[in-house]
């Protein structure tokens, strides 16, 4: 059974493949690779903070870095789906300075 798990790894070249965490975005829902991804995360009573580290404590939800999958979110409501809570303004400039393109 490991000799099957072993071959379906390493596949035609022999190389093994490292798995890539795939997550989805709120707003475009493609899944893409988390580190591709911004987490925001919920803390505490529905506060929504940006999670530079995708290691804090809470619920968390990702999104693209561009400015369309933001807006997308938040026109079909999806922070409040997934975490509970919409994101504030303050969030917004959060996500503005760790380098999403927000308008």
């Amino acid at each position: 059974m490991a000799k099957l798990a072993k071959e379906r790894n390493e596949g035609m070249s022999g190389a093994k493949s490292r798995h890539v965490p795939l997550r989805m975005c709120l707003g475009c829902r493609e899944m893409k690779p988390k580190a591709d991804l911004i987490r925001v995360v919920r803390i505490g009573e529905g506060a929504l903070e940006y999670d530079a580290t995708a290691k804090k404590n809470g619920r968390g939800a990702y999104l693209c870095r561009n400015s369309a999958c933001l807006a997308k979110a938040v026109k079909n409501r999806s922070f409040l789906k997934a975490l509970g809570s919409e994101p504030t303004a303050d969030m917004f400039e959060t996500l503005k300075k760790a380098g999403m393109n927000v308008e």
